[in-house]
């Protein structure tokens, strides 16, 4: 089992990006799934997830009306980042909830590198 997050890179402010996170080993079609980031000296951060369904989306605070979270019927979920700003710098992971409690996560992806420049 296994998540696979990729689509980091160098860009600049105001720039878009997009994560996506491909699931293998098992279906991760009936999990919740989320985005969260670390950067240096600094907590994990929760940033975004989408239900199991796909219907329902929630956003943490410092991305909201920024980043968006999708999925598709591949066992794939995207992070799409626009308007990027230094303070984005981070490693980004992506996660799956087997419980889909909202709470607890059980895979984590091994992370991508996303550094932002000014």
């Amino acid at each position: 089992v296994q998540l696979q997050a990729s689509g980091g890179g160098l860009v600049q402010a105001g720039d878009s990006l997009r994560l996506s996170c491909t699931a293998s080993g098992r279906t991760f079609s009936r999990y919740a799934m989320a985005w969260f980031r670390q950067a240096p000296g600094k907590e994990r951060e929760f940033l975004a997830l989408v239900s199991w369904t796909g219907a329902s989306k929630y956003y943490g605070d410092s991305v909201k009306g920024r980043f968006t979270i999708s999925r598709d019927n591949d066992n794939t979920v995207y992070l799409q980042m626009n308007s990027l700003k230094p303070e984005d710098t981070a490693v980004y992971y992506c996660a799956a909830d087997m419980d889909n409690d909202y709470a607890t996560f059980d895979y984590w992806g091994q992370g991508t590198l996303v550094t932002v420049s000014s």
